[in-house]
């Protein structure tokens, strides 16, 4: 049986006439004939009766109808849906992400994108940029946006956002009300910061801000989700230095105040792997590259 035959067989139970149903498709009578012969064939019964007078369904022949008609929506469906797929409007995309993109437009991304792909399935995980490095490298994930300059080969990259560090300090600090202050004035204050084994260049930044203002700093609270160490100061347990975009957060108890020296930014990049032949994903990486 052939999606051509079951075709076939519709126009003919729609028109009960050969003639007429050969030429709404576009074929002589004949080839009708012997598609509907193969047809029966293949069911295994009648499913016309017919005479130099008429055509007629028989019981089987309308019972058979709504099955066809089924057979060939479930076809168009799925040759629609391949389509999408191959035109990256369709699918689905594994996205990983760190804590900050809450707050550095990815929401914003995510809902103007679903808006122009609404077949596109976005799935999301909150995971440290080495987490993501690991899921990316084994194809578990298709892109992900990490804080790292340490990209393994095959993967490749676009630069989404670049923001200074803040401190962020209890709202009862007595530098919670400065417009700006110096690092140095943060010395032998307990720190609170997103741990080593789940930001080892962000722990590294921190270490050499610091040191570069004249202290090393007293981690007290290894952290592993930024809004923890924003959570944690809020309860005037230690202070912290942390992307600009958490000041965004708005969790009660909280601080943030500018450093009067420039520090070097705080990258986040989006990274996929290079070879990947996935065309949604090509359509999101439009979305996110600069200008779009």
């Amino acid at each position: 049986m052939e999606f051509r035959h079951l075709r076939y067989f519709l126009v003919l139970a729609e028109e009960l006439h050969f003639g007429r149903a050969a030429q709404r498709l576009s074929i002589s009578q004949p080839p009708l004939s012997t598609n509907i012969q193969q047809l029966e064939a293949s069911v295994g019964t009648q499913l016309f009766t017919r005479n130099s007078k008429a055509v007629q369904l028989t019981a089987a022949g309308r019972a058979f109808v709504p099955q066809a008609r089924a057979l060939l929506e479930q076809a168009q469906q799925a040759a629609r849906h391949a389509r999408d797929v191959a035109e990256g409007l369709a699918g689905s995309l594994q996205m990983g992400f760190v804590g900050t993109m809450l707050y550095c437009g990815l929401p914003d991304l995510l809902r103007r994108f679903q808006i122009d792909h609404p077949k596109l399935r976005l799935t999301l995980k909150e995971l440290s940029s080495s987490e993501q490095l690991i899921e990316l490298t084994h194809e578990r994930l298709d892109l992900g946006f990490v804080h790292t300059t340490r990209v393994p080969a095959g993967l490749s990259q676009i630069l989404v956002a670049s923001q200074p560090f803040v401190a962020c300090l209890p709202v009862a600090h007595a530098l919670a009300g400065e417009r700006s202050l110096s690092l140095a004035r943060l010395r032998g204050e307990p720190f609170a910061c997103v741990s080593r084994g789940v930001s080892a260049d962000y722990h590294q930044r921190i270490v050499a801000l610091c040191t570069d203002a004249g202290f090393e700093p007293e981690i007290r609270y290894e952290l592993r989700h930024w809004l923890s160490v924003v959570s944690l100061v809020s309860q005037g347990l230690g202070v912290a230095l942390v992307p600009q975009a958490l000041s965004r957060s708005a969790l009660p108890g909280t601080a943030f105040v500018l450093l009067d020296s420039a520090t070097m930014p705080y990258d986040t990049y989006c990274l996929w792997k290079t070879d990947r032949d996935h065309q949604a994903l090509t359509a999101f990486l439009a979305a996110v590259r600069p200008g779009a």
